[in-house]
């Protein structure tokens, strides 16, 4: 029998299958993704390399404590090596199409949440979206985006405060 160890907060701990493991993580990873690339499409490649890229090290990966962290941190390395290549510049020009069942107010506070997003530095993006949409506390968000937990205090700190002046004068 396969199964998944769920930790309380409701993350993936270890798994026996990497299907297990892809099957729990996939969505918050893709979600997290899309809120920092601000594409969908840009999000769901950057998953995929980074899942090939765990699934390629399986063996190794799913014997750590928590291999979420690891396949997170896997995926902003994707992130950051694409936008060093400037490949962004041309994916951002697309949009985003709201999905047909979504509620009139949640599209539009999604859309809030995007409009903010997007003119933040990436790493300013990124810590914003580890802490504030995932939950993550600056350690954990410190482990995935790889920098330290301060850090990621100082640039969530500025990227909410650049927020708030955007929301209250979007210019």
């Amino acid at each position: 029998m396969l199964r998944l160890n769920v930790q309380e907060d409701g993350t993936a701990g270890s798994a026996d299958t990497f299907e297990d493991f892809f099957a729990a993580t996939n969505p918050r990873l893709f979600t997290a993704l899309w809120l920092v690339t601000g594409d969908r499409y840009e999000a769901e490649e950057i998953v995929q390399d980074a899942f090939l890229r765990v699934f390629e090290r399986w063996a190794r990966v799913g014997r750590l404590d928590d291999p979420e962290s690891y396949v997170y941190r896997t995926a902003m390395n994707v992130f950051r090596n694409r936008y060093r290549r400037a490949a962004l510049a041309v994916r951002r020009s697309l949009s985003l199409a709201p999905q047909a069942s979504d509620e009139l107010a949640a599209v539009e506070d999604r859309d809030e949440v995007i409009r903010l997003l997007r003119p933040l530095p990436p790493r300013q993006r990124a810590a914003v979206v580890a802490t504030s949409i995932l939950d993550l506390s600056a350690e954990e968000a410190g482990r995935v985006l790889g920098m330290r937990p301060a850090t990621v205090r100082a640039l969530t700190s500025r990227a909410r405060t650049r927020m708030k002046d955007e929301a209250v004068d979007p210019r």
